[in-house]
């Protein structure tokens, strides 16, 4: 990894770019829509390393890369070697041009680059021992599976509840499992797998609810619980500045019926609306909410501890709620293996599911569980 990792020369991929900026550890954004909106970008190198390895790659592997920039594919064709394949596509002819002439500069021309829709894979190259898809998804499409052979990797951002995971999965039969994953963020897909996270508005555009796979939500209910006074619940669970806790999110993702985001504009914090402007895990019910809230508990140790803010008729119990969940992670799974993930076609009965929070998409049912 670290050989083509220094062996690629990722400026070529960054036209235009400085280059201080090109070998900087952080996305270089390189298209944006009509409305300003991320649609392509280089990743950074520490994200790229992270979902290489998590794909482990072999020499003569073929490879399947779905969402394309030329730097990425480069870096595959270098791990897989001569006798392997590298295939990339995207579903922006402009994107795939720019990526056959950084594959030119750098001399990869023995990298496939097409223009085409992820959704539908590239069945004419299939079957691929691995598939690495960079951009982010929400569900898994059938195609994946199908090129993938048995026992084959597929490395996919996967949106869960609005909680994104690099998530590494092996194909048994026609079901994926992992327990390889990890935090990030991508742009999203387009094309027919396209399916941006619903934003419902609660006052104004000031605050909204960001409210993923189908849950439903009563916006007018909400809003009068937004202006509601404050209830607040503190759990005893705290954390230094410095350390990730990101599973806690996943964990109150799939423990609780109904969870979402707070997003909060600077204006809301103005109003006193919001006691900061940030986008903590909500959980919810028909007419109340609550949100993650931190609170300095030891300066000098730079410790925080977790709370909960919620509005509504049932502030307290949701706060109460909330609160206990903070604790049952921190009990149960905050030093533990962290979460399996399953993935089986849609219309899998439960009973032949494994036990954990089923999430239903499009294409697939994924079951989250805690050992």
């Amino acid at each position: 990894m670290e050989a083509a990792l220094r062996t690629v020369p990722r400026h070529l991929f960054l036209p235009g770019v400085p280059l201080e900026e090109a070998y900087a550890n952080k996305a270089v954004i390189t298209k944006r829509d009509e409305h300003g909106i991320d649609i392509s970008s280089v990743s950074g190198p520490g994200i790229i390393a992270f979902m290489l390895d998590q794909l482990r790659i072999e020499p003569g592997h073929r490879v399947l890369e779905i969402g394309s920039g030329g730097y990425n594919a480069a870096l595959l064709k270098e791990l897989v070697g001569p006798d392997g394949d590298v295939t990339t596509i995207d579903i922006e002819q402009e994107v795939i041009d720019r990526t056959n002439k950084g594959l030119a500069a750098a001399g990869y021309q023995d990298v496939r680059a097409l223009r085409a829709d992820g959704e539908f894979g590239a069945k004419e190259f299939a079957p691929f021992d691995r598939i690495i898809v960079t951009v982010g998804s929400w569900d898994i499409p059938p195609s994946w599976v199908n090129q993938l052979t048995e026992g084959g990797r597929l490395v996919v951002p996967l949106r869960l509840r609005g909680q994104t995971r690099s998530i590494a999965f092996e194909r048994k039969g026609k079901h994926l499992t992992s327990r390889d994953y990890e935090l990030c963020g991508f742009v999203p897909m387009q094309g027919a797998g396209e399916n941006r996270e619903p934003l419902v508005l609660l006052h104004g555009e000031e605050v909204g609810l960001r409210v993923d796979d189908g849950q439903s939500v009563n916006p007018e209910l909400l809003s009068q619980a937004l202006l509601q006074p404050r209830a607040e619940a503190w759990s005893g669970v705290t954390v230094s500045r410095k350390e990730p806790f990101s599973d806690l999110y996943l964990w109150l993702a799939t423990a609780v019926p109904r969870f979402c985001r707070l997003v909060a504009q600077k204006s809301a914090l103005e109003k006193g609306l919001l006691p900061r402007s940030y986008r903590p895990p909500v959980i919810f019910d028909d007419d109340s909410f609550g949100y993650l809230a931190l609170r300095p508990c030891d300066v000098e140790k730079s410790t925080f501890e977790f709370g909960v803010y919620a509005h509504g008729p049932s502030a307290e119990k949701i706060a109460k709620e909330y609160a206990g969940q903070i604790q049952v992670w921190d009990r149960d799974h905050r030093s533990g293996p962290g979460p399996r993930f399953a993935v089986h076609p849609a219309g899998t009965p439960d009973d032949q599911l494994p036990d954990g929070r089923v999430i239903d998409k499009r294409h697939t049912r994924v079951t989250i569980s805690w050992p």
